[in-house]
């Protein structure tokens, strides 16, 4: 079994007691072994000095199809982007363009701390995405994305209901638990607007079934809301609690706009909730009630969402977007460093249904982690009694020195480790011109 020592490190725990230590860090195999000042011993040792180590930041909304068309879809609002851009583009990937996309995604994760995501792909090839997750590395929840209705979904991805059904249960079958357990299944409807009701009824019951969990986007856009109450006759919220779906396994993406009987649902059906700052800011949809749910013990955690809506995949800056969009709102005391970071980490692993695995670092836990080199301009000088606000308000993605997943590094001191960076970013701009060009869009 192999073992590697991390000497001389702040350790930010996120243990139950918070803990802050200046201490060294073994990992044994895919577990962390002890944390302490005793002098391990072990085959490999890294020195921390200067350093922080933190759990493996968890973004729990990720869309790793899209990472090809960051830069393609800017400057619109969320259902022209979807129906103009992305749904166009989405519809003209091949096995090649998506697995990829998957790489290139995953490599800029991995230089950002970023150790486990929640990922919807596209409606067709998700095993070339789940082919770039085996062979990266990453801790992934992941599903094949649902739609079987709506109106300007283009005819490249609408699915018949029972044909999408049978697939992704073919793939959660298939793919369930592989990658030594770092890979599992999500059931992926895309939102109300692209979904029938059998649909959404056949995945809650799939979902109990297989005991896996349920991960769409509701509430991010008033005019898709409008579309739901047109259609449905209901809010998103109340509606997926209508058909049986509001329950712990259920991960919605954005949740800006709800009304007092749908934080009600959450908060009481314990639905998990994954807010998405610089997305929601740069598609114009808003800003959810972050501090409302939080108050209510909804639990939250964090994500990018996809590239071309964002332009970045990094945690550290939905960190601090998240702390600091609500200040002007509220006051600026709510949104404090800590908690932020703990949405970042335990949140993730709590929407995942993994915070008895990762999230923190504690003995007998995955060694997921990344290590936060401060010894910059702009994080001098070290502030160890607070350092989450050093973390969420100075610290970059740049300043990511290793990330491991598992116990094994996958990136270290800018280079990746599972990902030839070269490689993949070559054949991305190859692949997006005939993308592009299969999609009919100049």
């Amino acid at each position: 079994m192999s073992s590697i020592l991390i000497k001389n490190a702040h350790i930010v725990t996120m243990n139950e007691d918070r803990d802050v230590l200046k201490a060294n860090l073994l990992i044994e195999g895919d577990r962390i072994k002890a944390i302490g000042n005793q002098d391990f011993s072990a085959e490999k040792t890294i020195d921390g000095q200067g350093q922080v180590v933190i759990p493996g930041l968890i973004q729990a909304h990720v869309h790793l199809c899209q990472s090809l068309f960051r830069g393609q879809a800017d400057d619109l609002e969320l259902l022209d982007w979807l129906r103009l851009r992305i749904w166009p583009l989405e519809g003209a990937h091949d096995p090649e363009s998506v697995y990829y996309s998957a790489l290139l995604g995953i490599g800029e994760l991995f230089q950002g701390g970023t150790t486990a995501v929640i990922d919807m792909e596209t409606v067709h090839h998700t095993e070339a995405a789940f082919e770039a997750i085996q062979t990266a590395g990453i801790r992934a929840m992941s599903g094949k994305c649902m739609m079987d209705w709506g109106s300007g979904v283009p005819e490249s991805l609408l699915e018949k209901t029972e044909d999408s059904i049978r697939e992704s249960v073919d793939l959660l079958e298939k793919w369930h638990g592989r990658c030594d357990g770092r890979l599992t299944y999500a059931f992926a409807p895309r939102f109300a607007v692209s979904c029938t009701e059998e649909l959404l009824k056949q995945v809650g019951e799939l979902s109990r079934r297989y005991q896996v969990k349920i991960h769409t986007h509701a509430s991010e856009n008033q005019g898709e809301i409008a579309l739901v109450e047109q259609e449905r006759k209901q809010r998103n919220v109340a509606y997926f609690e209508s058909l049986g779906l509001a329950d712990e396994h259920l991960i919605l993406a954005h949740c800006i706009w709800l009304n007092e009987q749908e934080l009600s649902i959450l908060q009481r059906n314990r639905v998990k909730v994954v807010h998405c700052p610089s997305s929601n800011l740069k598609l114009s949809s808003g800003i959810a009630p972050i501090p409302e749910m939080l108050e209510r013990d909804i639990g939250v955690s964090l994500g990018a969402d996809g590239a071309p809506c964002n332009n970045n995949l990094d945690q550290f800056i939905e960190m601090r977007t998240a702390a600091l969009i609500q200040k002007p709102l509220h006051n600026p005391t709510v949104m404090p460093a800590w908690r932020v970071f703990e949405m970042a980490t335990l949140g993730g692993a709590e929407a995942m249904g993994l915070s008895d695995q990762i999230g923190s670092l504690e003995p007998g836990k995955k060694a997921d982690l990344a290590m936060v080199d401060l010894r910059k301009l702009h994080c001098t000088p070290f502030a160890g009694s607070n350092i989450y606000a050093q973390l969420v308000y100075q610290a970059r993605s740049s300043d990511v020195s290793l990330t491991m997943v598992d116990g094994r590094i996958v990136y270290e001191d800018g280079r990746l480790t599972t990902i030839d960076a070269a490689d993949v970013m070559t054949r991305a701009e190859r692949l997006i011109g005939r993308v592009y060009e299969r999609a009919g869009l100049s």
